[in-house]
């Protein structure tokens, strides 16, 4: 298993704006129509990656508390498919369907998106303000494949709720630990 780490795109950045087919509703769906009032996570997540599926639970499960809130979630597929054909967009609406994912799971075909985000990694966490500036970026917590932690979503979760009370974000953010995007 490769443990690639996140990039750290600066904070404050803009998020890039992006318009993508997303393999739920089966139509493109843009940034600007899936923002959230009161902020944006945007995840860079893929199908066979362990780390992945790892966390998907907790994704599921933060999507589901946050999105109540006023915070989006959007997942986002970059992989090739040629060489990687388990995440494939019909594979994506199937993994979307049995993990009961709460959010769009988009499928990024020219990579741009992912080259936009200097996304490396699956998986990959951006926390976006209501003005989509970048508060957060970095990992979910310190839980992966076998290492005995147990998967809170901690890091991702203390980002969200001090961006829901105002409060200031913590600077000192560990980078995500995954597999690589697999780029054409």
């Amino acid at each position: 298993m490769a443990r690639t780490p996140s990039n750290m795109l600066a904070l404050g950045t803009k998020a890039p704006d992006f318009e993508l087919f997303d393999t739920v509703s089966d139509t493109v769906l843009g940034l600007q129509q899936l923002k959230g009032e009161k902020g944006t996570v945007v995840m860079f997540i893929c199908n066979h990656c362990p780390f992945v599926i790892h966390v998907n639970p907790e994704i599921v499960r933060l999507g589901n508390a946050y999105q109540k809130k006023g915070i989006s979630f959007i997942a986002i597929s970059s992989n090739d498919v040629e060489n990687y054909p388990q995440d494939a967009p019909d594979l994506m609406t199937k993994v979307a369907d049995q993990e009961g994912y709460p959010f769009p799971y988009l499928y990024d075909s020219s990579q741009e998106t992912a080259k936009a985000y200097d996304a490396a990694c699956t998986p990959d966490f951006y926390l976006f303000d209501s003005d989509l500036n970048l508060a957060y970026r970095g990992q979910l917590d310190d839980s992966r494949p076998g290492n005995g932690i147990l998967l809170t979503g901690n890091d991702l979760r203390n980002a969200l709720d001090s961006l829901l009370n105002n409060k200031t974000i913590d600077e000192n953010q560990k980078p995500s630990i995954g597999c690589n995007i697999k780029w054409k």
